[in-house]
């Protein structure tokens, strides 16, 4: 017998213990699994039961999603895990459809998520996101032309401080934050040989900007930075030559790159130290990778809070959303399919209905979500996703959407 509820701290916390030891994500280890119990808490969180036991658990959290300079209400799915007796029910996806259509009733205008792979939610209407840059090197290597302070340690107990900073920091256009400041005790407390270090430049001795890494190897790396968060450039380079200073012990840092830099502009000699370190422990390289996915859960919320700096386009949105088929008849929210009359501009809007004057694009809700987005172009998406329309179109969007490569800054 399968039943989906709402998660029971008293029934099911062994349980879901079990399902993040067997999908590897957590290990039977008190402090992660103390981290698991704070993360669950400030999540909505959801559970499959078979057979009288969580077999599936997902949570999902409060966040924002910032579109040029607004912030839009976001539902962060941050756990969809399945254990190994119940795989090949479809209990991720209908347990995930019903975290979104949840969350989209109570007021979130977009959702998103990591993926293991591409493919599998896109059949709830998600479309993946822009590559993502990591890249690893020798910080000795690190070529930044500015003086670093003393930083101040930072530890598991500075959480709502880091948290805090997190908020704060400089955003850019698709950057996320998760609301609650469990959120970060939680993942700082997952950081195995987890430290951070900072600045606490702020009023009242605020924490302004830092960084959070984690190791397997504490003498000489790599070392991972999870996190780094800065409310300026200089800090952001500050920061940089920080991290150069740990290179007279550590042989490799790995960083996201931060959206706006190109951090090869910052490295010496990046192709030599490719070819010297190649198939080494000390590997220098970048990796880039697509692994975050969002979808629109409120087509005409989303709409109305869009403002793009060109001239009026409007067009009919005849918009197909799958996730209906994985929804229950009574859930409070069915997805966004239906057709629409869209207005992309100084004011843009979208009202249902068809104007048999304008222009038709036909687009499924994760190729339309990706356009809306700018995580590629109209034409491409015709070519690669489930987008389509009359070439003059396709173009004029190409102009109309040019905007920057959304990134959310933080992984969930």
């Amino acid at each position: 017998m399968i039943k989906l509820r709402d998660y029971d701290t008293d029934k099911d916390r062994e349980a879901v213990h079990r399902i993040w030891r067997e999908i590897g994500w957590i290990d039977k280890n008190k402090q992660e699994e103390e981290a698991l119990d704070i993360f669950i808490g400030c999540s909505y969180a959801l559970v499959a039961e078979v057979n009288g036991e969580a077999e599936c658990l997902v949570l999902s959290t409060p966040s924002t999603v910032r579109y040029l300079d607004r912030d839009l209400s976001l539902s962060a799915v941050t756990s969809v895990a399945t254990s190994r007796v119940a795989r090949k029910q479809g209990l991720a996806s209908r347990l995930t459809a019903r975290a979104v259509a949840n969350d989209a009733a109570d007021g979130a205008l977009v959702a998103g998520l990591g993926v293991f792979e591409q493919g599998f939610y896109n059949r709830l209407g998600f479309g993946s996101g822009g590559y993502e840059h990591r890249i690893a090197f020798d910080p000795a290597q690190i070529k930044v032309d500015v003086p670093f302070r003393v930083p101040r340690r930072i530890t598991n107990e500075d959480w709502r401080q880091v948290h805090a900073s997190r908020l704060a920091r400089l955003r850019g256009h698709g950057s996320c934050n998760l609301s609650s400041p469990e959120v970060t005790q939680a993942e700082m407390l997952w950081s195995q040989n987890g430290f951070g270090l900072g600045y606490f430049d702020g009023p009242e001795g605020a924490l302004t900007h830092h960084l959070w890494c984690w190791t397997k190897s504490v003498e000489k790396g790599p070392y991972r930075v999870e996190w780094m968060s800065y409310q300026t450039y200089d800090q952001l380079l500050e920061l940089m030559a920080l991290i150069r200073s740990l290179g007279d012990q550590i042989r490799l840092v790995s960083i996201r790159e931060p959206q706006g830099v190109q951090l090869q502009d910052l490295i010496k000699q990046p192709f030599k130290q490719r070819q010297v370190s190649e198939k080494s422990r000390f590997e220098s390289r970048m990796r880039a990778t697509a692994y975050w996915q969002m979808r629109i859960c409120d087509l005409t919320g989303c709409l109305e809070r869009t403002r793009i700096r060109y001239d009026t386009v409007r067009f009919n949105l005849a918009l197909t959303d799958p996730i209906e088929r994985f929804l229950p008849k009574g859930a409070p929210w069915r997805g966004i399919a239906g057709n629409y009359v869209v207005t992309l501009g100084p004011s843009s809007a979208a009202e249902p209905g068809q104007d048999t004057s304008l222009p038709t694009l036909t687009a499924a809700v994760g190729a339309f979500t990706r356009m809306w987005l700018g995580v590629r172009p109209a034409t491409g998406l015709a070519v690669t996703d489930q987008l389509s329309g009359p070439a003059e179109l396709l173009e004029e969007l190409d102009w109309a959407l040019r905007l920057p490569d959304p990134k959310p800054d933080w992984d969930f």
